[in-house]
């Protein structure tokens, strides 16, 4: 009776998560720590690994119960992607970290491009928004906590938070300017406020 990939694809996720931060690191040398989480994150997820595994045709190599098989498991993005680490992981046991590096950053390659061009387009709350997600499964929440000035020139005071902390804060001359201020700062900040964090 053959056995899960369960353990292969734990391996191959931790070398996959180690050879990505290692590339995007040495690529990016005047990106934020936050940034290079944000890219880290979106090229490991299920969706780009299994597009990878699905271009590799991986899913027709696999072997499924009758119940998977008939549910159209060949195709499930979250069965491709483990397949995809799987493969990974056996590459590293078999021929070493560097073939495992050049396998995996041969293939992500696309998928690096096309996050550098989602990416190009997002503002700061929504880079903020995936970081803390990714890092903590938190997301975070915005305050105005004043507003100063007459009418025709009033600045907006916003405070933006993670759980029960407060991150940083913004002004603007609109309570959205004000919270774009408060994420971007939050990211400038991100490496210290994580070391920060109990």
């Amino acid at each position: 009776m053959l056995g899960s990939n369960e353990r292969l694809e734990f391996l191959g996720d931790a070398v996959l998560g180690f050879v990505v931060a290692e590339h995007l690191y040495h690529a990016f040398p005047e990106m934020p720590e936050g940034d290079l989480t944000n890219f880290r994150a979106a090229l490991v997820r299920s969706r780009a690994l299994a597009h990878v595994a699905e271009g590799l045709g991986l899913g027709e190599f696999l072997f499924l119960g009758r119940g998977e098989e008939a549910s159209g498991g060949r195709t499930r993005p979250s069965l491709l992607a483990a397949t995809f680490e799987a493969v990974v992981g056996a590459i590293f046991l078999d021929q070493g970290l560097e073939a495992a590096r050049g396998f995996i950053l041969r293939l992500l390659a696309p998928e690096l491009e096309r996050v550098q061009r989602e990416d190009a387009t997002k503002d700061d709350k929504s880079r903020l928004q995936e970081v803390a997600q990714a890092e903590t499964g938190l997301t975070p929440t915005y305050r105005t906590v004043a507003s100063v000035g007459p009418d025709h020139a009033r600045v907006f005071v916003v405070e933006v938070g993670l759980g029960q902390r407060v991150l940083a804060e913004g002004r603007g001359r609109s309570k959205q300017e004000a919270e774009q201020v408060a994420a971007r700062h939050a990211l400038d900040n991100w490496a210290t406020l994580r070391r920060e964090r109990p």
